[in-house]
């Protein structure tokens, strides 16, 4: 039996329903709380927990952050409903032979990967 068991991924934002918007639109996850500076999600197993940032400065503007990584259905209607909820495309959508793959900065930053198989 593991002594660790993963409870969820945390995020820093400076407007946390803001960013929980952006996931729940834009990726459809499910919000379980949310409030000026707490938010927990959930896509499946997967929980995402969005903190208020104790500073204005999230991510460095052209600087890396963590990488979350979803399978999509159709990335090219999830690219546009996440750049309607203010992300970013971080380059062209890449057409590989094993599908599609492209990714997108989220308002405060952090980089989503998004694939969706051929």
């Amino acid at each position: 039996m593991a002594t660790a068991s993963f409870r969820w991924i945390l995020q820093l934002h400076k407007d946390v329903p803001k960013a929980a918007r952006f996931y729940a639109q834009g990726l459809d996850f499910s919000v379980n709380v949310v409030t000026l500076r707490w938010a927990e999600l959930q896509s499946g197993p997967l929980k995402l927990a969005l903190m208020q940032s104790p500073s204005d400065h999230v991510v460095s503007e052209k600087g890396y952050s963590s990488l979350l990584s979803f399978t999509v259905k159709d990335i090219n209607t999830s690219v546009s409903k996440l750049m309607e909820l203010g992300g970013e495309l971080d380059g062209a959508i890449k057409y590989e032979v094993h599908g599609k793959v492209a990714s997108v900065r989220c308002p405060d930053g952090h980089v989503l990967g998004l694939y969706e198989p051929s």
